[in-house]
């Protein structure tokens, strides 16, 4: 075990570093360079809490529609390329929510505060990962 302050605490402390000094003291288009360097923080910190419980829940969905027990990679490939075939289409049982869930899950990383996915999260019929 490492010892404090953790990751997500560190860039949070950096990410408000940028917004809070970095930005205000800076000219207009290192400003800019600087919200978007604490923007890219705050992604990676929202990938290290995230990444690990979305992508067990996706693979698992996977799992259950390929009927193959393969890595994430591989799985997400091989459900692209029966979409593409055509074996694998929307009335496949569990297929849109399985892209509606993995689709959420990404926006909760990168965009958590778009407000269309906001809406999406509050009408959505599965679980939310």
């Amino acid at each position: 075990m490492q010892d404090q302050p953790e990751p997500r605490e560190i860039l949070a402390t950096v990410a408000a570093f940028l917004r809070d000094t970095v930005v205000p003291e800076s000219r207009p288009r290192t400003a800019f360079h600087a919200r978007v360097a604490a923007n890219a923080i705050d992604l990676v910190s929202r990938q290290i809490t995230l990444a690990g419980t979305s992508d067990a829940a996706e693979r698992a969905r996977l799992v259950q529609l390929l009927g193959e027990d393969l890595p994430l990679a591989e799985a997400n490939e091989a459900l692209a390329d029966r979409i593409a075939e055509g074996a694998v289409g929307p009335a496949t049982p569990g297929l849109m929510e399985h892209l509606l869930a993995t689709t959420l899950a990404k926006l909760a990383v990168d965009q958590p505060t778009y407000s269309g996915y906001r809406a999406a999260l509050a009408d959505a019929p599965v679980a939310k990962d």
